[in-house]
């Protein structure tokens, strides 16, 4: 069976590199619209300058270093894809490859800031009642 090619909205990838960002946003999911349509700040442009820059160095065959930022309200664009960025949960730099079905999300929703709570038994100095563990 031959697997199956990524489209996004019925576009392919390499159709979606090549459009005009006025007609990329049209098809972007409405909150990514409003924030690409407001514009960018510092460091997001400075983050799309060193993916630019990656793509070049990535074009010619050159090793590329992954990019690192703290830009977690950065849309995913089709020119992002392939890429390895690192983004910043507030503690440390957590590593996302970016693949096309990412396309329209945000770089902070694949580095969760927050750890998973696992409990176990209880402590020392527990009271009687919390000691009882039923059983399953």
């Amino acid at each position: 069976m031959a697997k199956k090619e990524f489209s996004y909205r019925g576009y392919k990838l390499d159709e979606l590199k090549s459009m005009p960002m006025d007609d990329l946003v049209k098809l972007l999911p409405s909150r990514t619209r409003r924030k690409i349509k407001r514009g960018f700040n510092d460091r997001e442009k400075k983050l799309l300058i060193n993916i630019k820059n990656s793509q070049k160095e990535l074009a010619t065959g050159k090793e590329v270093q992954s990019i690192k930022t703290h830009c977690r309200d950065m849309p995913v664009l089709p020119d992002m894809v392939g890429l390895n960025i690192m983004v910043y949960n507030g503690k440390e730099f957590i590593f996302v490859e970016v693949k096309p079905e990412m396309i329209g999300q945000y770089l902070g929703e694949f580095a969760p800031s927050r750890k998973i709570v696992k409990h176990s038994a209880p402590g020392v100095g527990a009271t009687r009642s919390s000691l009882f563990v039923p059983i399953k």
